[in-house]
């Protein structure tokens, strides 16, 4: 597996359903539940929605928790969340983080008026350069950034734009393969 490149287990683009940065909550919501439907009946074979821009360039991909994080903006003023998040906290400090940046003070009924009218370009997350690797790269650039990051997809640069995504489960069954395709030694 040393000289398979990234370009030949990504799944380009064109592979996945879309979704506008201009599209509101509620539409974010039943694109994603559109995609899962496909995937769940064998339509599609994956359900990551990616997110384009005004000019039809990939700049993120959206998921159920993007959309929970979304209706609660005081998430991104916790800048160390998604680092803490790997670590068990106390309930204790959890409580007093959510105290602190008043973390779901509003009803939800309240939150979900929000799904008419907020876009996903306002929540969701460009792609951030651990979640991104070269189309030319080895597949080692990956595998240390599907680890270290725990990450279920990487996204794909060729140049400047982003042409496809790297699934750990395509990975993952690359690597069965080749353990199973090992001589035996006695």
């Amino acid at each position: 597996m040393e000289k398979i490149k990234v370009r030949e287990l990504m799944r380009p683009v064109e592979d996945f359903p879309r979704i506008s940065n201009q599209a509101t909550f509620m539409e974010a919501v039943d694109a994603l539940e559109k995609a899962q439907h496909a995937f769940s009946s064998g339509k599609a074979h994956q359900r990551i929605l990616l997110v384009y821009d005004q000019a039809g360039e990939i700049v993120g991909k959206l998921s159920p928790m993007d959309v929970v994080q979304g209706l609660e903006p005081n998430y991104d003023k916790i800048d160390s969340l998604k680092t803490v998040s790997h670590y068990r906290l106390a309930q204790s400090t959890l409580e007093a983080m959510k105290e602190q940046f008043r973390l779901w003070q509003e009803p939800l009924a309240e939150l979900c008026k929000k799904a008419y009218s907020v876009k996903i370009k306002n929540f969701v997350k460009m792609a951030s350069p651990d979640h991104i690797v070269k189309a030319d790269d080895k597949m080692d650039n990956a595998f240390h950034r599907f680890v270290v990051g725990r990450h279920d997809s990487l996204f794909v640069r060729d140049g400047e734009k982003i042409v496809g995504l790297i699934r750990f489960s395509d990975v993952y069954r690359k690597i069965a393969q080749t353990m199973r395709e090992c001589p035996i030694s006695a």
